[in-house]
C-alpha cells in the first residue's frame, strides 16, 4: 500500500542544491511525498547552452512519469530507439531494435532537459532561487542551514546535494570524499553536414569501436550529431580548453581519426562552428559516505557514471525518486537514508564500473573492441528498471 503524502521521517521542508536533472526531480518527488522543497541553483538563470548532447533511456522516462514530467520531454526528445555497434573498419559487431514493450530512448540537447524540468517543476509549484551558491553547511538537532556565497542561508529539516559531480555538498559531508576521477579522453561532439555520405539507419544510434571510438546518429534536422573522444594524459583545464580555437582542436580529431569508418568522414563534414567542444569525461568513483546527519547526496554528486554508460541522467531522476519514496516512509531521515543508500549503491556503482571499462577502450588502453554480450542481456537490467512508487520502503531492506 502506498501513504502518497505523508512525511514518515518526520520532514516537512527541504533545501535542494542544485538546478539540473537530480535536483528539480528530487524537489517534485519530495512535493508528492507531502514535502515543500526548494531548489537554490548557483547560476544566475536557468542552465542555458550548457553541455552537449544526451540520451533519456526508458527507465529514466519511467522515473520522470511518476512525477508527471514525462510528457514534457517526450515533447522535445528525438526518439532512437535502435543501438547498432561496429568497429573502425566498418564491420558490425552487434545490434538492437529496442525492446517493443518499452518507450524508445530520447535524444535531446542537455540544456533543453534542464529548461523542460526546471519549468515543469515551476509550474507545479516548486519555487527556485538563483544566483545561490552553498558556501557551507551547518546542522542543529532539528534542522539544517544552507549558507550561500552571497551572503544569505536558508534552513530546512534536510539538505539534499543535487550539485553535479564537482559537488559542494560532497566536500560538506565528507572533507576526504574522493574526487571526479579522468576517464583518459577529452569529449567533443558536433554536426556532419546530412549528405556526408555516411549510412545511418533510421531511429539509430551507431557506436564505432576501434583505434578510437565515435558514436552518432542522424538529427531532426537531417544533420548527423556526433560524439567522440580525443585520448591524453595530460589533459587541459576548462580554462585552457576554451583558450585553444576549433579549428585546432578539429585537426587534431581529424587526425586521429584519419582511416576510421566513418569517423574521417564526418569530421571531415563537420566545421569549426558546429564542433562542441565538452571537456574532460569524468566519473565519479565509490563515494563511502553518501550521506551524513541530516545531508544527503543524489545524481552526478554521489554516482556519476560517465557519459560512456548512456545513464548518467536516468539514473538521478530514478535516484531523486527513491530518495523522496524513502523519505515519504521512514522515521527518520538517517534511516530514510540508509534505505536510500541501500537501493541504489548496488545498482549504480555497477553500471559505473562498466561505463569505466568501455573509457579504457575509448582513451586507447584496451588493444581491443569489448566484448558485447547479447544486447538484450546488456538493456534488460538498465531499461525495464522501475521504481515501485505505491509501495512502501521497510527500513533495511535492499533488492
Amino acid at each position: 500500500m502506498s501513504n502518497n503524502g505523508s512525511h514518515g521521517a518526520g520532514v516537512e521542508t527541504a533545501l535542494v542544491i542544485g538546478g539540473g536533472v537530480a535536483g528539480p526531480v528530487a524537489a517534485l518527488a519530495l512535493r508528492k511525498a507531502g514535502i515543500t522543497a526548494t531548489v537554490y541553483e548557483a547560476y544566475p538563470t536557468a542552465a542555458d547552452g550548457v553541455g552537449a548532447w544526451l540520451g533519456l533511456a526508458p527507465n529514466g522516462l519511467a522515473g520522470l512519469a511518476v512525477v508527471g514530467a514525462d510528457a514534457a520531454v517526450r515533447a522535445l526528445g528525438q526518439p532512437v530507439p535502435g543501438v547498432v555497434m561496429a568497429d573502425g573498419a566498418g564491420n558490425r559487431l552487434a545490434g538492437f531494435d529496442g525492446f517493443p514493450e518499452l518507450p524508445a530512448t530520447l535524444t535531446m540537447p542537455r540544456d533543453r532537459l534542464f529548461r523542460a524540468l526546471t519549468d515543469h517543476a515551476v509550474a507545479e509549484g516548486v519555487p527556485f532561487a538563483y544566483g545561490k551558491r552553498l558556501v557551507a553547511a551547518e546542522e542543529t538537532p532539528d534542522g539544517v542551514t544552507a549558507h550561500f556565497a552571497d551572503g544569505t542561508s536558508a534552513t530546512g529539516d534536510i539538505l539534499i546535494g543535487a550539485d553535479g559531480i564537482r559537488s559542494t555538498v560532497r566536500t560538506v559531508i565528507d572533507p576526504q570524499a574522493p574526487v571526479p576521477e579522468y576517464g583518459g579522453v577529452l569529449s567533443f561532439g558536433g554536426y556532419a553536414a546530412a549528405d556526408s555520405g555516411v549510412d545511418v539507419e533510421p531511429g539509430t544510434m551507431h557506436f564505432a569501436f576501434g583505434r578510437a571510438f565515435m558514436g552518432y546518429w542522424r538529427g531532426p534536422d537531417e544533420r548527423l550529431i556526433w560524439f567522440a573522444g580525443l585520448p591524453t594524459d595530460t589533459p587541459p583545464g576548462p580554462a585552457e580548453l576554451a583558450q585553444v580555437p576549433a579549428a585546432e582542436w578539429l585537426t587534431r580529431l581529424r587526425e586521429l581519426y584519419a582511416g576510421h569508418l566513418p569517423g574521417e568522414r564526418l569530421l571531415r563534414h563537420t566545421g569549426p562552428d558546429e564542433l562542441m567542444v565538452v571537456g574532460r569525461m569524468e566519473r565519479m568513483p565509490s563515494v563511502p559516505h553518501w550521506h551524513r546527519g541530516r545531508m544527503v547526496l543524489v545524481g552526478d554528486a554521489v554516482h556519476a557514471p560517465s557519459s560512456s554508460s548512456g545513464q548518467g541522467a536516468s539514473l538521478a531522476i530514478e535516484s531523486a525518486v527513491e530518495l523522496a519514496r524513502c523519505l515519504r516512509d521512514l522515521p527518520t531521515p538517517d534511516e530514510a537514508f540508509a534505505a536510500y543508500e541501500g537501493l541504489r549503491r548496488p545498482r549504480v556503482e555497477a553500471i559505473g564500473l562498466n561505463a569505466a571499462a568501455v573509457n579504457k577502450v575509448k582513451a586507447g588502453k584496451s588493444a581491443h573492441a569489448p566484448a558485447f554480450p547479447a544486447p538484450e542481456e546488456m538493456f534488460r537490467p538498465l531499461h525495464f528498471h522501475r521504481i515501485e512508487w505505491e509501495e512502501t520502503v521497510r527500513a533495511g531492506v535492499t533488492p
